[in-house]
């Protein structure tokens, strides 16, 4: 599943990359717009983990969307973004999740116990950029340092357990349905390094172990975002 999500994303990637140099290379209006699209992939490390609690196989996050790009100078090159977006976000780690009878109870298991285990969220995100580039009408490959913030609706979150008898997933209502958190993106052209900092935890405050230990990750996102016109 994860390797066709990634044949997917660098499909797009190469897509729009083509467009984006075709649209900018053609423009000559003074009062162009930049970077109105974006699409992104990142890891997600986790935080303020339990004793014992570890990180293992590819936790990882799939963005895209739209910005509206709002100069505020007659250059262009300072002015706010306020856009769109969807996630898909991973969280794999050594913390089972099981339900039974609507109840949910989380324990570490032994890794050689199963193959995965997998927070997964589908997230819609509603950023918010300051932006600052060296671009011009003319000249597509620039400089730019875009900080913001961005808030986030979890409108699908599910656990799941993969072992070697079968899966096991379920709708799990302990994820927090509001994420919130700081962006900050910076790069040269084509290529830029996007981070993204929690401010809230990734389950809702009383989450426990089974050995009455909270569960209160917070998630740092690191990767690589795409901006186009």
């Amino acid at each position: 599943m994860l390797r066709k999500i990634l044949q997917i994303f660098l499909g797009m990637v190469l897509l729009v990359s083509s467009v984006a140099c075709n649209a900018q290379t053609s423009t000559s209006n003074p009062r162009y717009l930049e970077d109105q699209f974006y699409v992104g992939v990142g890891y997600n490390v986790l935080f303020d983990k339990p004793g014992n609690v570890s990180q293992r196989n590819l936790s990882y996050n799939l963005q895209f969307g739209f910005i509206k790009d709002i100069p505020f100078n007659e250059r262009r090159n300072i002015g706010i973004g306020l856009g769109l977006g969807y996630a898909i976000n991973a969280y794999y780690s050594n913390v089972m999740a099981t339900e039974e009878d609507n109840i949910i109870t989380y324990g570490i298991v032994d890794e050689a116990d199963f193959n995965r285990s997998k927070l997964g969220t589908h997230t819609i995100e509603l950023p918010l950029e300051i932006r600052w580039r060296t671009s011009t009408a003319e000249d597509y490959k620039f400089w730019r340092i875009y900080a913001g913030a961005r808030l986030g609706y979890v409108f699908s979150g599910r656990s799941k357990l993969v072992t070697d008898m079968g899966n096991t997933t379920f709708k799990n209502p302990d994820i927090e349905e509001f994420h919130y958190g700081l962006t900050l993106s910076f790069g040269y052209n084509t290529w830029n390094l996007h981070a993204y900092y929690g401010l809230n935890n990734l389950l809702k405050e009383g989450t426990e172990l089974e050995n009455g230990e909270p569960i209160d990750f917070s998630v740092l996102r690191v990767g690589l975002i795409f901006y186009i016109l």
